[in-house]
């Protein structure tokens, strides 16, 4: 009531004059901000390896427009080499004179040279780098990760946008891809598994690109010489298109496996992510495509006696399509009969069984079954540490179930 009754006695001049100076030095200050013109934002890098040190390339945001037909998100990149990533960026800066800046920073790409050393050394500068998002995600990539990161996109105007794509919820629940960001690969690499897994870049290009288009066309008006010719420019400037269905493990920060499309699916599958995806099966020697509607997934270890790892997943599935022509009363149907259910789960076991017996061979452990150790019993852990992907075997158990 006090207060009220003082600031009813303040006269009203006051409170322009301090409305006036406050005004003043909000606009009159950048609050240690730099000038948006002055800023590289960084949407994504792409890390390699060089005789000397590093190769990055960065791809920077610059605006299209405000017009309708030229609106949009563009991107210029911009690549240096130093003896450390701190170095690259450094070089950047000398060689635009923007402030490179990222907080926006959303995907990093490993190249494939890159990936087969320790790649905590590339990802060092990012993780002490206070702005940079934990959420960033990371990638292999097969070949160079400049070039995958330079190439022009079929589908968005950025080649960093239209491979965070593939990264999406949607993507990660359908079960062909997993996802793994720059936060939860530091955690398992100082973790006591030392091991973790990133998804696997590859492009290709899109047939009818404009690229090719184009070269096609000189092709035809100039005869077969230029035409060769032609063909070799649109190898460089055709669009890409990105796929994500393998999946890089890890084993002390170094690349020792790649799983294929199946054993990611297994992994997926085992890590209870997939929702609204797909698998394929068969009856009577004829396909048969699968939606999964639920998933529950599990990986135990039990340790009486010689350690074993439990891999158990169970699946609620209707059917989706056939490969073949069906009756009509079959149309109208999703159960799913006994025969698909047990090829199946066949299936799906197969594939888990050689999901397991490809960690057993590179020495990684996804599963995570050393930190199950770790936390269940020291003591067990002390002796079990160093061999436990070597002695442990796998009990698998796959069950579907057809939705009512």
């Amino acid at each position: 009531m006090k207060l009220r009754k003082f600031l009813h006695t303040v006269p009203m001049k006051i409170y322009l004059l301090l409305l006036a100076v406050v005004a003043f030095a909000f606009f009159s200050n950048d609050f240690g901000l730099v000038d948006i013109q002055k800023t590289a934002i960084i949407l994504a890098a792409g890390i390699d390896k060089t005789e000397k040190g590093y190769s990055l390339t960065a791809q920077i945001a610059v605006p299209k427009g405000s017009d309708r037909t030229t609106g949009g998100t563009s991107s210029v990149e911009i690549e240096a080499e130093g003896q450390t990533v701190s170095d690259c960026i450094s070089l950047i800066f000398s060689k635009t004179g923007w402030v490179p800046k990222l907080v926006f920073c959303d995907l990093i790409v490993l190249g494939e040279e890159a990936a087969k050393e320790d790649v905590v050394s590339s990802l060092n500068y990012f993780l002490r780098n206070d702005y940079m998002p934990d959420s960033c995600l990371l990638a292999v990539c097969e070949g160079k990760a400049g070039e995958l990161i330079s190439s022009k996109s079929a589908i968005d105007d950025a080649s960093s946008l239209a491979i965070e794509k593939l990264f999406s919820d949607a993507a990660v629940r359908s079960g062909k891809v997993v996802t793994n960001t720059l936060k939860d690969f530091a955690i398992d690499y100082y973790g006591v598994s030392k091991s973790s897994y990133l998804p696997y870049v590859r492009m290709t290009d899109q047939a009818g690109s404009q690229g090719e288009s184009g070269s096609g066309g000189s092709s035809g008006g100039s005869g077969g010489g230029s035409g060769s010719s032609g063909g070799s420019e649109s190898d460089g400037n055709s669009e890409k298109i990105y796929s994500a269905e393998e999946t890089a493990i890890f084993k002390n920060g170094a690349m020792v496996g790649l799983l294929p499309r199946e054993q990611t699916l297994a992994f997926s599958l085992l890590q209870g992510n997939m929702s609204t995806g797909t698998v394929n099966s068969e009856e009577d020697g004829r396909p048969v495509t699968l939606t999964v509607m639920k998933n529950e997934g599990s990986v135990a270890l039990k340790t009486d006696g010689t350690p074993r790892a439990e891999l158990s997943l169970e699946v609620t599935v209707r059917l989706c399509c056939r490969g073949t022509t069906a009756a009509m009363e079959d149309i109208s149907s999703d159960s799913v009969t006994p025969t698909i259910i047990r090829n199946t789960e066949e299936r799906l076991g197969g594939y888990i069984r050689d999901l397991w017996q490809t960690t057993k061979d590179c020495g990684c452990d996804i599963f995570k079954l050393n930190r199950m150790l770790y936390r269940s019993s020291l003591k067990q852990y002390a002796r079990w540490k160093d061999t436990l992907l070597d002695v442990a075997e796998a009990d698998v158990s796959a069950k579907v179930i057809s939705m009512k």
